[in-house]
């Protein structure tokens, strides 16, 4: 069984970007902000000063990049939370962070870290940022510079950063589960696994035959799509099967998003969108569906774990350690427990 459209949906303005909102998707359009359900069905619009050039989406917020400004909507209605802040230069690339709160980069050569608000915290002269790639845990950020290498930075009371490693990559995926894609400069691609400190592991997958453009992790592998259109599978690194390529469709456009393990969207710049889906994985979104509803019932009092978690964080943000640890062990998160203790023993 294979991937195939179910529907399609069409702009009325040439797209920007595309974000997934649990399963529904964001869709930036010219100066309009519309969201979808998983059905194509039209939620809410909401009209934005200035063009949209890109937008991340976290626990009920969705923070917007257009022209030189940020701002934070409610992905339930579309209203603005703020008014919105702006740099000289502008905001190149939003990532949300890790229980609550934005990480921007500028065109000037540095990070600007936000609440969940859409408050500006501080900043971090960081040089300038290819892409933001993701986050280990709420303190470290990966990065690709301007030249083309990996950075990490730790952004705790003491903001600091590292080259991760001197070899340059042409292009590299977000982070999926811990894992992103990556292309030397001979054009092979790459799968790796990093930390803040170097690799857990790094794995050459395929000789120079694709120029991607965008990367998604489905349940079935990785889906790559070129700057040709055409939208490649690579399976079987995770397992001991034979690594396998699959060609799906051409002319796809230049937008690619998952919705989950078994769903994912191609668009092209005119605005049209193709809902992509795999009923081979539906079991796999089944059995997520059904963790995710065991997940829920451990927390007998979500909303109040929520507020507690979110004064843990604040609490960190602030440099009140003790405060915050002593938070994180009501909440029985034992990991952020240790994080913090550790960086209590690394600041005497």
């Amino acid at each position: 069984m294979s991937w195939s459209i179910t529907h399609s949906w069409q702009a009325e303005d040439k797209l920007s970007c595309l974000v997934a909102a649990g399963n529904d998707l964001v869709v930036c359009s010219g100066l309009e902000l519309q969201l979808l359900d998983l059905d194509a069905n039209l939620r809410w619009r909401q009209a934005m000063p200035f063009l949209i050039h890109s937008a991340a989406f976290h626990s009920g917020k969705i923070g917007v990049l257009c022209g030189h400004g940020f701002f934070v909507l409610n992905s339930s209605d579309g209203l603005r939370v703020t008014e919105g802040r702006s740099t000289r230069g502008g905001f190149s690339d939003i990532l949300a962070r890790p229980g609550g709160g934005w990480i921007l980069s500028c065109r000037e050569g540095n990070l600007h870290l936000f609440n969940e608000e859409g408050k500006g915290l501080r900043r971090l002269a960081s040089g300038r940022v290819r892409r933001l790639l993701g986050w280990f845990d709420r303190e470290h950020l990966l990065w690709q510079d301007d030249g083309g290498r990996l950075r990490c930075a730790r952004l705790a009371k003491q903001d600091s950063q590292r080259v991760l490693e001197e070899r340059i990559w042409s292009w590299v995926s977000r982070m999926f589960d811990g894992r992103c894609l990556l292309q030397s400069s001979d054009g092979s691609l790459w799968e790796g696994t990093p930390h803040p400190f170097g690799w857990d592991s790094l794995e050459k997958i395929q000789d120079a035959s694709i120029e991607p453009l965008s990367a998604i992790r489905g349940g079935d592998g990785w889906w790559l799509l070129g700057i040709d259109g055409v939208m490649t599978n690579i399976s079987g690194i995770d397992t001991s099967d034979k690594l396998e390529t699959t060609v799906l469709g051409k002319d796809l456009g230049h937008l690619l998003v998952g919705l989950g393990p078994d769903t994912m969207v191609t668009a092209n710049r005119q605005g049209l969108l193709r809902y992509w889906n795999a009923p081979h994985l539906a079991a796999l979104k089944h059995s997520l569906i059904q963790k995710m509803v065991a997940d829920a019932k451990v927390a007998s009092d979500w909303d109040e774990r929520r507020r507690i978690f979110q004064r843990a964080c604040t609490a960190e943000e602030e440099g009140r350690v003790s405060l915050a640890i002593t938070l994180y062990q009501t909440l029985g998160r034992a990991e952020d427990v240790k994080r913090l203790l550790a960086r209590e023993r690394e600041d005497r």
